[in-house]
């Protein structure tokens, strides 16, 4: 996204273009009329990433534009990112800058923030890090301590992890019911824009208050959605692939002192094969009961950009509610054209996590017809 097309000023009327977009995506399935849910127009973005690039003794942040790759564009300011990302930046540009310990062959550098007030910095090399660099780290960070007090540092290089502090942030998202604490890992999935994502949170939550039963979900990631909907269900089954996220999940559960929740980690085609009975997993005897003996009426699927594969969404077809949370409008309507047939969209909602872009999130609440 170039930063040229930031602009607070055309947000409502960008926003209504995109919502009669997905609109049109998704009116051959009759959904009614979507909740929209729109972010802050600046500020927003918890995550940044940067190449830097060499002039020189001289370094600086640069993009790239998607029609000329090979051309960076220095960026002297990040208006969309989180308050305290776009604090450090001066602060660390200035003091990399000055010091060719922490200047040296840096390639990029990637910020991670949260509504807790919590900043991770990675800063990645083309070189070996040595005790000199983590003493130029530790200045680094009493430089941005005026800016960002609950700040950790690491230092990538190839096959090399050098963390200054903690290799994650610890997130704290107020909902309505009440408090709930994230470890979101350096490098790992989290969601971008944290009040959009509280919103999508609480859209959850809200429809599934009237819901009896168990829940199967999948791609939980770290427990993003889990841990708020594990009030609204007797048990929670939730499957992820990713080691990292499987990690946090299993921490931000116990720290949030949450017990009827059952991670397990499998794909998302494992889990439909067991679903089906087609195989035996030795992870899925590890549940309190067998699997058939829960009562899963529900299904919550926030997938990848590319939707649910066919028999994935055959699988879901069988289920009395979906809750689909989708990142892309395109692979969700392709998605609908197979559960159509046997569900309808009993609730539909947008959510503008990425402003200025044409993506859009979205949510369904679909019921068996």
């Amino acid at each position: 996204m170039p930063m040229s097309a930031v602009a607070p000023q055309h947000y409502p009327a960008l926003l209504a273009s995109k919502v009669d977009t997905v609109s049109g995506i998704m009116a051959p399935f009759s959904p009614p009329a979507p909740q929209v849910y729109p972010s802050p127009p600046t500020d927003f973005r918890l995550r940044a990433e940067f190449r830097m690039w060499h002039e020189g003794d001289t370094i600086n942040y640069v993009m790239y534009r998607r029609e000329d790759p090979r051309t960076p564009v220095v960026i002297t300011e990040f208006p969309i990112a989180d308050q305290c990302i776009q604090a450090a930046m001066p602060l660390l540009h200035t003091v990399v800058n000055a010091n060719d310990t922490l200047r040296r062959k840096l390639f990029q550098v990637e910020f991670l923030a949260g509504l807790s007030g919590e900043l991770l910095v990675t800063l990645i090399y083309h070189r070996k890090l040595d005790d000199e660099w983590e003493a130029a780290a530790q200045t680094l960070i009493s430089e941005l301590l005026p800016v960002a007090p609950a700040l950790s540092i690491i230092g990538r290089s190839r096959k090399q992890k050098r963390v200054i502090g903690r290799d994650y942030i610890q997130e704290i998202l107020p909902l309505s019911t009440r408090e709930f604490h994230y470890r979101q890992y350096e490098q790992a999935f989290s969601q971008p824009n944290g009040r959009v994502n509280i919103q999508m949170i609480e859209w959850a939550c809200d429809k599934a208050r009237a819901l009896a039963g168990d829940l199967l979900e999948l791609y939980c990631g770290n427990g993003n959605f889990t841990l708020p909907l594990s009030e609204h269900f007797g048990h929670v089954i939730a499957t992820e692939l990713s080691k990292v996220s499987i990690r946090a999940a299993r921490a931000n559960l116990a720290d949030n002192a949450i017990s009827n929740v059952h991670l397990l980690r499998m794909s998302a085609e494992e889990v439909t094969q067991a679903m089906n009975a087609e195989r035996i997993f030795r992870r899925v005897s590890e549940l309190p009961k067998p699997l058939e003996q829960f009562e899963l009426n529900t299904l919550f699927v926030d997938p990848p950009r590319a939707g649910l594969d066919e028999h994935t969404a055959a699988m879901a077809s069988r289920f009395q509610t979906i809750i689909y949370i989708s990142c892309n409008p395109q692979s969700l309507a392709e998605n609908m054209r197979a559960l159509d047939a046997t569900h309808r969209i009993e609730h539909f909602a947008m959510f503008d996590q990425f402003p200025y872009t044409d993506h859009m999130e979205c949510g369904v609440i679909l019921k068996r017809k």
